[in-house]
């Protein structure tokens, strides 16, 4: 790894961790975590490929939590390269001794294109990546994790993505503009008000989230205003609870707080208190 990858990483500047991260200020202190962008050719099916380092060999095993986003993802580890589709609850990941793990987050509804399959037929769990990568997933693997790199690694599975690349595919298209519609910032608080500001009646919209997205559209507006609330807790000026309730949409501050702690697995008072640097 040359000095730049190794000083690259998203969780090492307060504000700067991506959305969905559970506690962001104890995963600063496990792992290194950088994301790249895809070729231009795979940007319509791609939002990035990313990459998480950890050395724990020091240290007693810990999990890292993340509130996953409506995305699925083509994972190379080492042993267990698969595909993962949209997980419903929190991920959570043991991280012991060392290792490193490269990842291709898909657009919502950018890998259907890839399989012959609906995304809501493995909803939760993984399938086989072989298929898609056009050869065993082992020998995939090994092209991908034997590079010297970040960059290398990204270049390998990117040409693996290249040879296999589909058209693009309308539809596909449309479940990431509507996923992008329902996360936008003030964005609907029910599929009513999704179907109405695109202009989509509820049937069509349910079928196009099974099929491409493997989630329905009341499950992503829900997810994207809890990683949204969890993003705004964890920064240094946090607002208070109240107003994150309202502008996120909530029915009350009491509804808001329930939500989240089923997922968060803390009230977000207290997980607002654990992100806040401490005093020496």
């Amino acid at each position: 790894m040359d000095k730049a990858d190794s000083m690259r990483n998203l969780l090492a500047g307060q504000g700067l961790a991506p959305k969905g991260i559970v506690d962001p200020q104890a995963a600063a202190r496990r792992i290194r975590l950088a994301t790249y962008p895809p070729a231009a050719a795979l940007a319509p099916f791609v939002d990035y490929f990313w990459l998480v380092e950890w050395d724990m060999r020091d240290r007693a095993p810990e999990t890292q939590r993340v509130l996953p986003y409506p995305n699925a993802h083509l994972v190379f580890e080492a042993g267990r390269t698969a595909i993962h589709g949209v997980v419903r609850g929190a991920f959570e990941r043991p991280l012991s001794g060392a290792g490193k793990v490269l990842g291709v987050r898909f657009t919502p509804g950018g890998l259907r294109p890839f399989i012959a399959r609906p995304l809501s037929s493995f909803t939760d769990t993984t399938i086989a990546a072989d298929a898609l990568l056009g050869m065993a997933a082992e020998e995939a693997e090994a092209q991908v994790l034997r590079q010297a790199d970040d960059t290398a690694m990204v270049a390998q599975a990117q040409a693996l993505l290249l040879a296999r690349l589909p058209p693009v595919d309308d539809a596909a298209l449309l479940a990431g503009r509507l996923s992008a519609a329902a996360a936008a910032r003030h964005g609907p608080a029910s599929v009513a008000q999704l179907c109405a500001n695109m202009a989509i009646g509820e049937r069509q919209l349910q079928r196009l989230f099974a099929n491409y997205v493997g989630v329905p559209p009341k499950w992503v507006i829900q997810r994207y205003r809890l990683q949204e609330a969890i993003w705004r807790l964890a920064q240094p000026d946090a607002p208070d609870l109240a107003s994150v309730a309202q502008a996120l949409g909530f029915f009350d501050q009491a509804h808001f707080s329930r939500k989240f702690a089923q997922l968060v697995g803390s009230t977000p008072l207290d997980y607002r208190r654990s992100q806040q640097p401490q005093s020496a």
